[in-house]
């Protein structure tokens, strides 16, 4: 940890402006949640030589619609693999891991709670204590989607970082309100709650990206490589307006528990 402020100074507006955020450790739900809402940010991180550390919850074994042509044990399978080539797409030095791997214990896609007992958060805290990011990157607790298991891993994250000696710099996914008036079409489908995707004020964003050229090519490739999960809507969508839809990346401070000097 290089000992940043935990508010930023300005807005995070530009990829070269990504190394204010100094060490980055985010903090999912599935595979594929670290590409859609930050992989040009980490890509770009790690290109300044950053370190960035992805940690996912579960394995996303019901992460679909066609559970006949993917049951749990082979969808598993696939999506593990499927996020190691998505992270590699976006740079070789971003790191992995899957929270149950120290414990043998794997978290079932879609029954995450927002109490997951002591030995889950330790094990959250252990790594965060061991990467000692400078900044945090994790769902706020509308879980965007509304999803639970993003409401829970909000949660879980909270409870983690109260139990480190650190404080680092803690931002939630956000959404805007020009990109909700744009790409509409995405919203209501994973709508889980009946309440996602209330757009953040751009006042308040901590980061504010809108991608383009390389970076935004790197992203596409990356989500490619998740292709059980961005295939279809890809195909249904239409390669170009499915690329502008991966965009943007925002994400807001969390709240002031975890802001300070």
């Amino acid at each position: 940890m290089s000992a940043p402020t935990t508010t930023l100074r300005t807005t995070v507006r530009t990829t070269d402006a990504v190394t204010a955020l100094g060490t980055v450790l985010g903090v999912w739900a599935h595979p594929d949640d670290e590409a859609y809402l930050s992989a040009g940010l980490i890509a770009a991180a790690a290109a300044a030589g950053q370190r960035v550390v992805v940690v996912t919850a579960t394995r996303g074994e019901h992460g679909t619609d066609d559970p006949d042509r993917w049951p749990p044990a082979r969808l598993v399978r696939a999506r593990s693999r499927e996020i190691v080539d998505c992270l590699a797409a976006l740079h070789p030095a971003i790191e992995h891991r899957f929270l149950g791997d120290a414990s043998g214990r794997c978290h079932l896609d879609g029954a995450l709670v927002a109490d997951p007992g002591d030995d889950v958060v330790d094990e959250l805290a252990a790594i965060i204590a061991e990467v000692d990011p400078d900044t945090v990157l994790t769902f706020g607790p509308d879980g965007i989607t509304g999803h639970r298991d993003h409401r829970a891993v909000s949660a879980w994250t909270d409870r983690a970082l109260e139990r480190v000696p650190t404080t680092p710099r803690l931002l939630h996914a956000a959404v805007t309100e020009t990109w909700v008036r744009r790409f509409g079409e995405f919203v209501e489908p994973m709508d889980d709650a009946g309440d996602a995707f209330v757009p953040c004020p751009d006042a308040e964003l901590a980061v504010d990206l809108e991608l383009d050229g390389e970076v935004l090519d790197r992203k596409l490739a990356a989500l490619r490589a998740q292709a059980t999960q961005t295939a279809a809507l890809e195909a249904a969508t239409g390669s170009e307006r499915y690329r502008d839809s991966l965009a943007g990346e925002y994400f807001r401070p969390a709240a002031t528990l975890f802001e300070g000097s």
